[in-house]
């Protein structure tokens, strides 16, 4: 199967439409996913010209979208909402107006973009319900709304960026009247220095738009791996390496013997699949409590190339692993003891713990394979649960019960960010820093005698839907079960950074 690139470049970019928006991770749980989805959340900070002055409003922006498309198929966005946070300086016009409720409808422009060709795309018409005006504090309006689909007819890799909002507010008296004037028009964009991160999909071409995609194997070589000075061959097993030449120079026979401007993709057979093991580190903040809790070490069973794709079209290598954290034969991280002060006065010692559950954690690596360096970006995905246990307020122990948690799951994400040429960064192989945001819910199970749930959601559930408490692990390098007698085995446990 080939794809010609000069025709593929004289498509033009056709957009539904709608845009997409918030496609950050590559969840794929396993390699018989066929279009996997995710749900993402991205925070920006924007200027918007309130009578009072130009204001700074906090936006988070989610929706589902799944991680890859064909070419010619629709992607609907589902579950958009885009929470505004209002400050009080911002408000004085609806408190100068007497206004007890607040409503509003939100406007947001994307910038779609695959390779040089680009195109503005609104996500218009999501509304905010009438919402109480705060005595003190911040107004947090969360508008949602369906939003049109978009269709990408040139295969690559697509990015979504965020670019203007517009916000209609509109105010009601106490008996639901409206206020006069009765609304506000604001046109805002990101704030100075903001650089929204664009989100990206994996736009796949191939003749069958419907069918699954591609399975991973031969005739798609992996980019060569880095050097590394203290190990020859650059620490890959011996079988890996063999494999990855004979699958280049077999792409080079290709495209030799291909039609002078044609891009050969070719699907293939097989890959090399194999496991590993190591050890991650770090620290974990809980936003409302302005402390941090210690993560780790964290022991991690690791399945290498679940699913492996090269687009010699696009120039990318996307490769997705999985991840299993185990502690004393179940899914978890060793528990840990933390102090903080609830509420700012009060020391609270818990033992917490983070359960995984649902699949096994993904690990998307995004290879750019057209410049000298190989920049590469990897997401870790994991489903967590968080437990609480052996608690005590101010020395003294509070009966939380056996079945302390948070009511639903949390994803938690980390990012990392490498090179291959010189060695730099994050790499999966060889470890390094990942950091990433979560949202914690709130809890339920809490307690004993009493109901205790309200308690620990308001001392460390986030607010609304933000994601607000950091994190920041460290990796050891990998330890391959094909090289058991290499320098990183057995596994060793890294030193956690702040």
């Amino acid at each position: 199967m080939t794809v010609d690139v000069r025709a593929a470049a004289r498509r033009p970019i056709h957009w539904a439409v709608g845009g997409t928006l918030v496609v950050a991770t590559a969840l794929v749980p396993s390699a018989e996913s066929a279009a996997a989805e995710q749900t993402t959340e991205i925070g920006l900070r924007y200027v918007c010209p309130f009578p009072s002055g130009p204001e700074e409003v906090d936006v988070v922006v989610s929706a589902v979208l799944p991680t890859s498309v064909r070419t010619g198929e629709e992607v609907q966005p589902e579950q958009v909402s885009i929470e505004v946070g209002l400050e009080r300086t911002a408000l004085a016009r609806f408190t100068g107006l007497e206004a007890a409720v607040v409503s509003a409808e939100a406007r947001l422009t994307v910038r779609n973009a695959v390779g040089d060709r680009s195109a503005d795309a609104s996500w218009e018409k999501l509304a905010a319900p009438p919402t109480a005006l705060p005595d003190d504090g911040a107004l947090v309006l969360t508008a949602v709304g369906d939003v049109p689909t978009v269709t990408f007819n040139t295969a690559g890799r697509a990015t979504m960026t965020p670019a203007g909002l517009g916000l209609t507010l509109s105010s009601f008296t106490g008996d639901g009247a409206a206020t006069s004037p009765p609304g506000l028009d604001v046109s805002c964009e990101p704030a100075p220095g903001e650089e929204p991160r664009p989100a990206s999909i994996t736009v796949r071409g191939d003749a069958d738009p419907a069918g699954p995609a591609p399975t991973p194997g031969a005739n798609t070589p992996a980019p060569p791996p880095p050097p590394a000075p203290d190990r020859p061959g650059g620490g890959l097993p011996p079988i890996a390496r063999e494999k990855i030449d004979a699958l280049t120079d077999e792409r080079l026979e290709a495209l030799d013997d291909a039609d002078p401007g044609s891009c050969p993709i070719e699907i293939p057979p097989e890959w090399v699949m194999t496991t590993a093991e190591t050890y991650a580190a770090g620290y974990a903040n809980a936003a409302k409590l302005d402390g941090a809790a210690a993560l780790g070490p964290a022991f991690m069973k690791v399945v290498l190339n679940k699913r492996y794709i090269n687009d010699s079209c696009a120039s990318t290598v996307d490769v997705t692993s999985e991840v299993e954290f185990t502690y004393e034969g179940r899914r978890q991280l060793p528990p840990t003891e933390a102090t903080f002060l609830t509420y700012g006065f009060m020391p609270t010692t818990a033992t917490m713990t983070l359960e995984q559950v649902g699949p096994p954690a993904a690990v998307h690596t995004h290879t750019v394979t057209n410049t000298p360096t190989y920049p590469e970006e990897t997401t870790v995905t994991a489903q967590l649960v968080m437990r609480l246990s052996d608690v005590e307020v101010n020395g003294v122990p509070l009966e939380v019960g056996p079945d302390c948690r948070t009511e639903r799951p949390f994803e938690q994400v980390l990012r990392g960010y490498g090179q291959s040429y010189p060695r730099a960064g994050y790499l999966v192989a060889y470890g390094g820093t990942l950091t990433g945001y979560a949202h914690i819910p709130p809890f339920e199970g809490c307690g004993v005698e009493e109901d205790l749930d309200a308690i620990f959601t308001s001392a460390i559930s986030s607010v609304g839907k933000k994601a607000d408490n950091y994190t920041k692990m460290t990796q050891a390098p990998l330890c391959v079960a094909t090289n058991p007698e290499g320098p990183d085995c057995p596994p060793r446990v890294p030193l956690p950074e702040r």
